[in-house]
């Protein structure tokens, strides 16, 4: 099986990028001054009560000036490298693999699944499979520990906790599938082209709907090269296809 990737790699934005690195290496770097200051200089002994016999201000002082001394410099450079910590794995993170990519080679030659497909209408389609069948849309579902449905309503737990409303995956897929076949069918040719949709996920409450399938994520590869072929869609009009979709990459 042969993949297209879309060529606008996912990024994380860059301002809060240049922020996060700006904040990390400031206090990473004031950490680092400040112990220098503290333990080279003597500036802290300076500001310290050289008395015998020190009021309870000058004690006061005293303490607050070698607690700040001792805490600040590794407070601000622990801060400030987990701030620089986060930026560069933000960078850093590559994407995990997605269900079909797993089990491209359980496929043969005549399929190609189009990544992150952008359609005319600025909806984000994230596996588009070209075969003899035609095409299908494939929505990889979130964990079901993060997830909860009762009929069509749909929830999804925030970062903080907080379960929140989500839209049917299930349905969106569906609607993910007619809207790849408008596309293709206001395209002026001699054919029609076949669109099948499918979730998938491990959770085995969700249940597949007249329009959208719902299949395991070791079972995507056997879904797809068990959909019935096309009589219609011959080499040249599969190299046609596979035209129109690079367009949209």
């Amino acid at each position: 099986m042969q993949i297209l990737a879309s060529h606008r790699t996912a990024r994380p934005p860059l301002a809060p990028v240049v922020i996060g690195g700006t904040v990390g290496i400031v206090l990473l770097t004031g950490g680092v001054f400040l112990a220098w200051l503290a333990l080279t200089t003597p500036v802290v002994g300076s500001l310290t009560p050289s008395t015998v016999r020190p009021g309870l201000v000058q004690l006061a002082l005293g303490g607050a000036v070698w607690g700040l001394a001792l805490v600040a410099p590794p407070s601000f450079a622990i801060v400030g490298a987990l701030r620089l910590g986060r930026v560069v794995r933000a960078l850093m993170a590559r994407p995990k693999p997605r269900a079909i990519t797993r089990q491209a080679e359980m496929l043969g030659d005549d399929y190609l699944v189009a990544q992150d497909v952008r359609l005319p209408d600025g909806r984000l389609i994230r596996d588009l499979v070209i075969g003899p069948f035609g095409l299908a849309v494939l929505s990889e579902l979130p964990p079901p520990s993060v997830t909860r449905h009762q009929g069509l309503a749909w929830e999804i737990r925030s970062r903080n906790g907080r379960w929140v409303p989500y839209e049917n995956p299930v349905e969106r897929t569906a609607r993910d599938g007619e809207r790849v076949r408008r596309w293709f069918g206001s395209q002026e040719r001699d054919f029609l082209v076949k669109v099948y949709s499918a979730a998938v996920t491990t959770d085995p409450t969700v249940a597949r709907t007249p329009t959208c399938a719902v299949v395991e994520p070791g079972q995507v590869a056997s879904w797809v090269a068990s959909l019935p072929p096309s009589r219609a869609l011959t080499e040249e009009r599969r190299l046609d296809l596979i035209e129109q979709v690079r367009t949209l990459l």
